[in-house]
């Protein structure tokens, strides 16, 4: 029996329960979708609303073959200890263990050592099925593109990478019949009072930003056929009733002639979702945004990452800041939310570019911002940059993820912690006046502010 699963558990994260805003596992979904296509018989456990005793306890009673794990950043520690389970159980002995996902293409030798048989390396459906049908049967491994594993001799062995598939419409629609919906959407309808779904249109992305993994697909861009998307948001709405879509691609509206192709496929069809998503401003203008409006988008997320132009340019972002800044306001006018993503502490950071971005949030006035503090993720060029002039701070691999890598900056980690603090603070003191939504929160905020430079001031004395 072949299981499929991501060891992703809602209950221990404390950032998600926050927010509340759980997704089902799209990638395993196609994996599924795929399997099924191929009439191969399979299971997918969904962790998210479980435990991991009830998880332990499933595959004791299963006893799977072929356990197939989806791994990334946040689910890498529960993904060893899963490992470590499995080979310690006398009862799975038999249980081939493979990762794919995101953080495999560049912690192969780290992964196997941990445990795992076989790696996935980049897009997954071919790639599975042709390992599976080996496991069972007599192909030799050495055949299959797109794979790692273990030698006898104790290296690491690494197939030549599978050729990325062009036309993602010949590809099943995730199967989302495979697991529970209902948690999801009920989750959603308790915290939030809509519920949501998710759909991707499109594989990869183009743009060559410094801090971006491109562990699974590369520096490429497919995309579906509108046709193909409509129907599948169809068959969503119908069988689901989702309040609203997020769409998960990494740059929306990067084909503006799709976007035309996207509005018409749903005018056609008499098909109108509500939705939200990512793009980036460079791919914006007033004619998308008047598509995005017609064809449902009640939010869209303008990355900038900073508000000041040289730190944009070192990410090599390849936008201008004035330009995020007029798209921002762009769709505020068209009656679209905007959000937008900021970091703080990417290497060559000052207190001055710090202070840039503070005026490029109250310039631009987003609806919606997030923020952290620059980490570098292993395989893209902001790592290889910080590794190269030796300022990574070496930590155990098997006990952290790539959140825990520090590196030497222009001033602590507590510093750029306080900046933060000092952002979002002064971000509100500012949104609350302007609104004129009272004195008292508005002080409050500014005391939180001050509290926050203050903050700033002592850690850049200790530096």
């Amino acid at each position: 029996m072949i299981l499929l699963t991501h060891a992703y558990f809602l209950h221990e994260d404390e950032r998600e329960k926050a927010i509340m805003k759980p997704y089902p596992p799209l990638g395993i979904l196609y994996i599924s979708g795929w399997l099924e296509h191929r009439n191969v018989p399979h299971e997918v456990f969904d962790t998210t609303f479980s435990t991991k005793a009830l998880f332990y306890r499933h595959l004791l009673e299963k006893k799977p073959a072929i356990l197939a794990v989806y791994v990334n950043l946040v689910t890498k520690l529960n993904v060893l200890e899963l490992i470590r389970f499995v080979k310690s159980n006398v009862v799975l002995y038999k249980t081939k263990i493979i990762l794919g996902g995101p953080d495999v293409r560049y912690n192969a030798d780290n992964l196997l050592g941990a445990g795992a048989d076989f790696l996935v390396i980049g897009e997954g459906e071919e790639t599975f099925y042709e390992l599976s049908q080996a496991l069972t049967g007599n192909r030799p491994f050495d055949e299959i593109t797109g794979i790692a594993y273990r030698l006898p001799d104790g290296g690491v062995y690494q197939s030549p990478g599978r050729v990325l598939r062009k036309d993602l419409d010949e590809l099943p629609f995730p199967n989302r019949k495979k697991i529970d919906f209902k948690p999801y959407l009920g989750v959603w309808k308790k915290h939030h009072g809509n519920s949501a779904m998710t759909v991707s249109t499109m594989r990869g992305c183009p743009y060559s930003c410094h801090w971006c993994s491109r562990g699974v697909y590369g520096q490429s861009y497919r995309r579906r056929s509108a046709a193909s998307v409509v129907a599948e948001i169809k068959q969503v709405q119908e069988l689901y009733r989702p309040d609203h879509l997020w769409f998960v691609d990494d740059v929306f509206t990067i084909s503006h002639k799709w976007m035309q192709s996207f509005a018409d496929e749903l005018r056609e069809q008499q098909v109108r979702p509500v939705y939200e998503c990512i793009t980036r401003a460079d791919r914006l203008n007033t004619e998308v945004i008047r598509l995005l409006k017609e064809t449902g988008c009640f939010r869209v997320w303008i990355g900038a990452e900073s508000g000041s132009q040289r730190i944009i340019d070192l990410m090599d972002r390849r936008v201008d800041v004035q330009t995020v800044r007029e798209m921002i306001n762009k769709a505020r006018l068209a009656g679209i939310e905007a959000g937008t993503f900021i970091m703080v502490g990417y290497p060559g950071e000052t207190e001055e570019d710090i202070r840039e971005t503070l005026r490029h949030l109250k310039a631009s006035d987003p609806t919606f911002f997030t923020i952290t503090i620059t980490y570098p993720i292993r395989g893209t060029e902001l790592y290889s940059e910080v590794e190269s002039v030796s300022n990574v701070n070496r930590i155990s691999w098997r006990h952290t993820t790539d959140r825990d890598i520090d590196f030497k900056r222009a001033y602590s980690k507590e510093y750029y912690q306080q900046a933060i603090q000092w952002i979002v603070s002064e971000m509100a003191f500012y949104q609350r006046k302007s609104k004129h939504l009272g004195a008292v929160p508005s002080a409050k905020a500014k005391l939180r502010s001050v509290k926050a430079r203050m903050g700033m001031w002592w850690y850049k004395l200790k530096s």
